[in-house]
């Protein structure tokens, strides 16, 4: 049996998002696999984009929405979580602040394909 070498660090989500300097500005958590952990806060309404891959936000703290082109949008609450499906234009929406997690391809550009 092979011994394990700790390489990486703890990450703090509370921590990191203290650090946000406002509203859509991202900060990395983590890599693992082929994926990037990223954390930011949302408020107010971004840009209508999409990706050439899969974007999973978690809800970590406040509400917000995601508004899907030609689909229902999804309202997700602390502790929930939605994969935006590669393709779909969406943009996440929030009337007060909230802060996400974001599971995405290292080379996801922020404002979409």
């Amino acid at each position: 049996m092979s011994e394990v070498t700790e390489t990486s660090t703890a990450a703090s989500i509370p921590a990191t998002i203290a650090t946000l300097p406002g509203p859509f500005q991202q900060r990395e958590l983590a890599r693992v696999n082929e994926s990037v952990v990223r954390v930011a806060m949302i408020e107010g309404e971004f840009p209508w984009h999409h990706h050439d891959e899969d974007e999973l936000f978690l809800c970590w703290s406040g509400t917000f929405r995601i508004e899907l082109e030609d689909r229902p949008a999804v309202v997700l609450a602390p502790g929930e979580l939605f994969t935006v499906p590669r393709g779909v234009r969406h943009r996440p929406v929030a009337p007060a602040p909230a802060h996400v997690v974001l599971i995405e391809h290292p080379d996801t550009k922020q404002y979409g394909n």
